[in-house]
């Protein structure tokens, strides 16, 4: 095969920092007319307060072909283990367990 028939291909690096990953359990997403940011936070039980551990921020269209990736990994999940209960199914209280918080 020619490199003309080649689809485009990207070689992608990732650091050793970078592969371990940060792990978060709450996503805030917001967006203007522009640009779509979602902001991903550690929220620990019984902590007062949490910080944003990363940030993306990205247009409208890559936002959407994101929204189309996430669906389509979800139903293969799904497809090999099982439905994923939804939370509001679970019930789990916002405080995680943890002592009640104070304003």
């Amino acid at each position: 095969m020619s490199d003309k028939n080649q689809p485009n291909q990207i070689n992608i690096e990732i650091s050793e920092d970078m592969s371990e990953g940060t792990y978060v359990n709450l996503a805030i997403i917001t967006h203007s007319h522009a640009e779509f940011v979602f902001d991903y936070i550690n929220v620990m039980p019984g902590a007062p307060k949490s910080k944003v551990k990363s940030r993306l921020i990205m247009t409208p269209f890559h936002a959407k072909r994101f929204m189309k990736a996430i669906v389509e990994n979800v139903q293969k999940f799904e497809a090999v283990n099982g439905t994923i209960q939804d939370l509001e199914a679970i019930e789990i209280p916002f405080n995680f367990g943890g002592p009640a918080g104070q304003a």
